[in-house]
């Protein structure tokens, strides 16, 4: 069973993980420079030796005679422990000397020359080899007066020191950059993602006017990013081969509906040959359904090919038209037709042929379903709409809507085909009008089809 996954915001997706990335690379580059600098002795000569300094500055006098000496402190004996290669040398401005360690060569007799030094950093440098001596020298008021220390990094870096160096590192650059590049990225990928889809607006349009009126649409592939393009190109594909099965089932049906006239004219002039009574009444009625089912069919095949171009149309000549055309069968039928027609035009732009097939739908609609007796109403007014009322039992509200739909009836067993209200909404909606029904005046239904107005000239 497939997971549901639900639809996410690519510009916040997309930053939280640019973010992260920028966060992990900023963590390794922090990681590394830490590291080098520890391989490379820069740490510990910044802290070991200052610890170094300010534990014999702390711990130095002067004996009975005036020499230079280290009181035993806790601090010192801690110092010697951690530091068995510490070195140190202690000189006084009168030349007095106190050692400890293996003073290296190079800085055992270099304090003379830099007593007017305060502090320096001798024989090191950050890219120097680390395993090359080297030295701190700084001078500090002690117990026994103004003193010269030098000492070297002999002692290792503690993981509490190491934990130091390191936070303190993230705290000064991996921190404030991700600050900062983390502000940049919500700034510039929402305004990057936006801009790199905004050619995806313009498809999103496009596909929004496509309908089975307009076969043929295609979405454009321009201004939009590479990586869309193959959905894009997918769509297209999958819209021709729609396009293709609707002309293969229209092409089908219009085939169908051909070859179904001949066998039911037949049918009929056979019909007519038979002796007068309640099955021929009922064969005919059938035969009738037949012929009433093809011609429908066959109007939807030229409701295709009628919507341009549109003219000028007088609702109220398409309404004379067909209540001629129908006065005959609905008298025989046991209705009488009224016409209510304003001679004052009334017009609309679209393809009267069609408008009539409509009208006639509707008509006929009436007089099948109708109670074989009362008035069948049609009545043209302002601005563009035409009304067919009837006297008979209704359509009921919650069903108002599917009575629109192909094939649907309000009975299981009545005898429409279901297809002519269907029509009369295609052909409605192809003239960018709306068809309903509702109530009728002296009850029974009334079917509205209510069509955009030409422009008076």
């Amino acid at each position: 069973m497939s997971k549901h996954h639900d639809p996410y915001c690519l510009r916040s997706r997309l930053s939280w993980r640019l973010l992260s990335l920028q966060a992990a690379l900023l963590v390794a580059l922090v990681a590394v420079v830490v590291g080098a600098l520890c391989a490379s002795g820069f740490v510990l000569a910044g802290r070991d030796e200052d610890r170094v300094i300010d534990v014999v500055q702390r711990a130095l006098t002067r004996d009975a005679q005036g020499a230079l000496a280290l009181r035993p402190t806790a601090e010192l004996k801690q110092l010697r422990n951690e530091t068995p290669d510490l070195w140190f040398l202690v000189r006084d401005r009168q030349g007095h000397l106190l050692g400890e360690g293996t003073v290296p060569a190079e800085f055992a007799a270099i304090g003379a020359g830099l007593d007017q030094i305060s502090q320096a950093r001798l024989g090191w440098q950050m890219f120097d080899d680390p395993r090359k001596p080297a030295a701190r020298l700084k001078r500090v008021d002690t117990d026994a007066g103004n003193v010269q220390i030098i000492t070297a990094t002999q002692g290792r870096l503690t993981g509490a020191k190491a934990l130091l160096a390191t936070s303190l590192a993230f705290l000064g650059i991996a921190l404030p950059g991700l600050l900062l590049m983390g502000t940049a990225t919500f700034i510039a990928t929402p305004m990057i993602v936006q801009r790199a889809f905004r050619g995806l607006d313009t498809t999103a349009d496009e596909a929004r006017r496509i309908d089975i009126h307009q076969r043929g649409a295609r979405l454009s592939v321009e201004r939009i990013p590479l990586e869309v393009v193959p959905l894009v190109t997918a769509v297209n594909d999958a819209l021709a081969r729609l396009d293709q099965g609707y002309a293969r089932h229209k092409r089908f049906v219009a085939d169908a509906a051909h070859e179904l006239r001949t066998p039911i004219a037949i049918l009929n002039t056979r019909l007519e040959s038979l002796a007068p009574g309640p099955d021929k009444t009922r064969l005919l009625e059938d035969a009738a359904r037949l012929a009433t089912l093809a011609e429908q069919l066959l109007d939807i095949q030229r409701l295709d090919r009628c919507a341009h171009p549109f003219t000028r149309v007088s609702l109220a000549a398409v309404a004379r038209s067909v209540a001629a055309d129908l006065a005959p069968l609905a008298i025989a039928a046991g209705y009488e037709l009224a016409l209510d027609a304003p001679a004052a035009p009334i017009d609309t732009i679209g393809d009267a042929a069609a408008l009539e097939r409509a009208l006639t739908n509707l008509v006929q609609n009436a007089i099948q379903h109708g109670p074989r007796r009362g008035i069948i109403g049609i009545r043209v007014s302002s601005p563009a709409s035409i009304e067919v009322s009837d006297e008979g039992a209704g359509i009921p509200a919650d069903q108002r809507e599917q009575v629109f739909e192909p094939f649907y009836r309000l009975a299981p067993l009545d005898r429409g085909a279901g297809l002519g209200l269907n029509m009369v909404r295609e052909i409605v909606q192809l003239h960018g009008g709306h068809v309903s029904v509702t109530d009728g005046p002296d009850g029974g239904a009334c079917f509205r089809i209510t069509l955009p107005p030409a422009r008076q000239s």
